[in-house]
């Protein structure tokens, strides 16, 4: 029997990472990838023209243009522009050359602001959205959307899944595009290594996130993948996607205050509640992905440790 051939888009980025190494142990499917260079995924003809001529029996999208609280703010009709050409060059143009399945991967950000905690695949679009991530959700929202839509119209397997606040190996450490972890564990290295007595860190500190290593949200990526279409399909409940969470939340300080501990940083916390905390509570629902037997199996501390372990063997280099 031959292999399946899947492409993974995004192979190069934190998450396209771990769902390579995850794939690639599988001897029944056989991994295609690409690097940036060789084809712009934000050009809808090259996009186009490498899924027909390749014929790949799945696509799985890890490909997007992500960032923190800052960047989010910061570069707008990036983040809305950038990742709507993207998905819709992926998601149709696997349509178009008859992928027969598709994962695509969205964000907790997709949530109302004031969504019921912890949040619910049913509560998408019940509510206004945090203004700080707003142009990433929508687009998010549209690849859900556009998956759902081509599944309706044309019987697809196109599947969606939206993961929590993501960290771990291959993260990205840039102050200003960076989430909370890779920001937080640099800001704390630099601290100790400098001698700082102090570290700024944004917001109050009091509101709560859900944190998920990035090799379990491998782990539930396969496992979600693997799934006959039949039993998708029950557990969407005719929805078009499915959560990935942690199922624990802590607070931003609790978090500061662990991975200060890590780090070995010895100075003081300050939290500047000037700056923007986002939404004070951002818990996924569990439930559906559970009952495909998927748990994480990375505690947080042990998570963190291997981030910073990984953030020092950069400074190596």
């Amino acid at each position: 029997m031959s292999k399946k051939k899947i492409f993974i888009a995004g192979h190069n980025g934190m998450v396209g990472n771990a769902v390579l190494r995850k794939f690639i142990n599988k001897k029944k499917y056989k991994i295609i990838t690409i690097n940036k260079n060789k084809l712009d995924l934000l050009d809808q003809y090259k996009v186009y023209d490498y899924l027909s001529k390749n014929k790949f029996h799945s696509v799985i999208i890890c490909a997007a243009r992500a960032g923190g609280i800052y960047a989010n703010n910061k570069f707008k009709t990036n983040f809305i522009f950038e990742n709507l050409q993207i998905q819709n060059n992926l998601i149709y143009g696997s349509h178009l050359s008859n992928v027969k399945k598709l994962i695509f991967l969205g964000s907790s950000c997709i949530y109302p602001k004031k969504s019921r905690q912890p949040m619910r695949e049913e509560d998408l679009l019940s509510g206004y959205l945090e203004p700080t991530n707003e142009p990433y959700a929508i687009a998010k929202i549209a690849g859900i959307k556009l998956c759902e839509s081509i599944n309706f119209q044309y019987k697809k397997d196109f599947r969606s899944l939206m993961p929590t606040n993501l960290y771990g190996v291959r993260d990205n450490f840039d102050l200003k595009n960076s989430h909370v972890i890779p920001a937080l564990i640099r800001k704390f290295h630099e601290a100790k290594i400098n001698k700082k007595k102090l570290t700024v860190v944004w917001g109050s500190g009091k509101n709560f996130r859900d944190f998920l290593y990035v090799d379990d949200l491998a782990d539930a990526i396969l496992k979600v993948y693997e799934l006959p279409k039949k039993k998708y399909n029950s557990l969407t409940n005719g929805l078009g996607h499915i959560n990935i969470g942690s199922g624990k939340q802590i607070t931003i300080a609790e978090l500061a205050n662990k991975i200060k501990d890590i780090v070995n940083f010895e100075g003081e916390i300050f939290f500047d509640k000037t700056k923007p905390d986002g939404m004070k509570l951002k818990m996924l629902c569990n439930k559906r992905i559970n009952k495909t037997g998927w748990r994480p199996q990375t505690k947080l501390v042990l998570g963190l440790k291997k981030t910073y372990n990984y953030y020092k063997s950069l400074l190596k280099k």
